[in-house]
This record gives structure tokens, sequence and C-alpha cells, in this order.
């Protein structure tokens, strides 16, 4: 299908803010300035953005511990993400949540999420309050090939299936469970695990991100429209560990030429060299690569310049305490 060149542009921005980011949070968990574990998303930049450019403003995402990217395709704002990141009371959780648990419903960001797996009853809770008041609006849950065995996926994709309820269930397979080759523990087909509710189940090229666009907005016009759910299988790679700073205790688990096979497929230069000669220039791209990198360097400084919370602001904001 022909797209918008503007389209294509704003998804090349949104891809590339994602990769500026993710790679500046590489660069500064190497030099110790960031607390905590980071899960980088660079590589599978395609699967956020084409997704979240088929949803409209009000529509929702669940996420997972690698969700810096959905949150910046769906609108996220780098200064808090970056403050979360540092812990600062600027961030979007006020430094109390970290990579791993930045939400903002005002985005439709229901919150990234630690817990393998952990979104899928979100969204589907998410789908049936939409049902239930009559609302059109559609949920998105993104989750990876590990979370593909976790059987929660079955309960949410029974209840939205005999519910009819407004949920794609979108599983970006980067190909590895933590340090473990997913087909080595997965059986089948991911896609395929839809057959036995009666939904559609679809693969698609996690790398192309025109290709995830169609099959989400595909997915999307369905459940808007009462169909029901969806469960989309999206091949991709992660250019980066698991979590950064794997190395010390995983070991060499993937053959470089297998990362650089992968890297060859890169989403971002895919675009890139659709849009070069035919839609944009070069010229123009570059500054929208410089812009990016522009955007997150500046996060860096709003991010160091924001105040720590106050100790006795531990257990403000918290849905239980004992």
């Amino acid at each position: 299908m022909q797209h918008p060149t503007e389209l294509l542009l704003q998804m090349y921005a949104a891809m590339t803010r994602i990769r500026a980011f993710e790679e500046q949070i590489a660069a500064l968990f190497r030099q110790g300035r960031l607390p905590g574990f980071v899960h980088l998303y660079s590589g599978e930049e395609a699967v956020a953005v084409g997704a979240c450019s088929a949803l409209r403003h009000d529509d929702r995402i669940t996420s997972t511990h690698r969700g810096h990217g959905h949150l910046i395709a769906k609108g996220a704002d780098l200064d808090r993400m970056m403050a979360e990141l540092f812990g600062r009371r600027t961030g979007y959780c006020k430094g109390k949540g970290g990579s791993m648990h930045i939400s903002d419903i005002s985005l439709g960001i229901l919150g990234a999420n630690g817990i393998v797996g952990g979104g899928m009853p979100i969204a589907t809770g998410a789908g049936l309050a939409d049902s239930v008041l009559g609302r059109d609006l559609v949920t998105i849950c993104f989750f990876g090939d590990g979370a593909a065995n976790q059987g929660v996926l079955l309960e949410s994709l029974n209840l939205s299936a005999i519910w009819s309820l407004p949920v794609i269930y979108l599983c970006e397979n980067n190909q590895y469970t933590e340090w473990m080759r997913t087909e080595s523990v997965t059986a089948g087909r991911i896609a395929d695990r839809a057959i036995p509710f009666g939904v559609p189940g679809i693969q698609v090229d996690g790398n192309d991100v025109e290709a995830v666009f169609d099959v989400v907005s595909g997915a999307v016009a369905r459940a808007r429209s009462g169909g029901g759910p969806s469960l989309i299988e999206a091949a991709t790679y992660r250019h980066h560990a698991h979590n950064e700073g794997e190395e010390v205790f995983s070991g060499v688990y993937r053959p470089k030429e297998e990362i650089a096979a992968w890297k060859e497929r890169d989403p971002i230069r895919r675009l890139r060299a659709r849009l070069v000669g035919t839609d944009a220039s070069a010229t123009d791209l570059d500054r929208l690569d410089a812009d990016a990198k522009d955007a997150v360097e500046a996060a860096v400084v709003f991010a160091e310049a924001s105040p720590f919370p106050e100790p006795h602001e531990a257990l403000e904001d918290l849905f239980a305490r004992s």
C-alpha cells in the first residue's frame, strides 16, 4: 500500500527519536550515571512506531520491561522519561518507577511493566471497560516472545474472544527469551495461539514499519467496529543485550554473524532507503536525525538538573502500603 510522505516522515522521526534515546541510555549506563537495569529497544523501532501510528491519540497501549520505544511512539515526553530513569522528581512516576514502570494515562499509556506478560490482563481490562461503557477505543498490548508462554495470554485471549473486546495482542518476537533462543523453548508459531479462540493470528515483518502499520491498522479497524481482538506476531531483533551489563553473568549466546545479519535489516535504514530519492532528500532525513539527538541531549540536561524525591515522599502516590 502506498503511504503519504507526511506519514512516512512522521514515522521516521519517531523511530530516530527512539534510537537516539536508547543509544544515549546505553552510553549513560556504561558511564555509571543511571540507577538500576535498563532493557533497550534499538532494532525494534518499526513495531512500536508502525503500531502506534495506527492508533488515535485517545487509544491505549500497555507496555513491557523493554518499553521506552512504545512510550515514545505513543507521544511520551523525552524530558520526563529521562528524568524518571535518573530517579528524579520531575519524572513520570516522580522518580519512583524507573525504566520499567513509566505510565501516562493522559496519553493512553497504561504502563510499562516489569512483570513478564503483566500488560495482558491490564489491556484486557481496558478493553472490557471500553466495551461496557460503549467507547470506541482500542488497546494494543505489546509483549515479547517470552511472555507468549505465560498462561495469562491464553486467559486474556479467551475473555477477549468471548466478549469481542477491542484489544490487539502484539508480540514482538525478537528471537530470544532472555538468553535462550525462543525456538528452543517455544513450540509452534506464536501467531497460531489465536486459532483455538477463533481470533485472527497474523505474522508480519517487524522490521518493516509500513508492513506493521498496515497489519495493525486492519486489526484496529476490526476492533473498533466490534469485530473483537487480534493476535499479531512481529519478527524483529534487538541490537543490544537483554539488559545492559548482562555480559557479566550471561556469557556470549548470540553469534556475531547473526547480529550483523539482522543489523543489515535495520528498520530505520530500510525506511531511510525507501524515502531517499523518492519522497525526501538525505538532507531532510539528516535534519530529523539531528533533531532527535538534540532532543535527547536536552532531556539529559533536564534530568540532571532536576531534584531527587525527598525521603518523606517515599510512601506518597502508592496504591497500597503495609
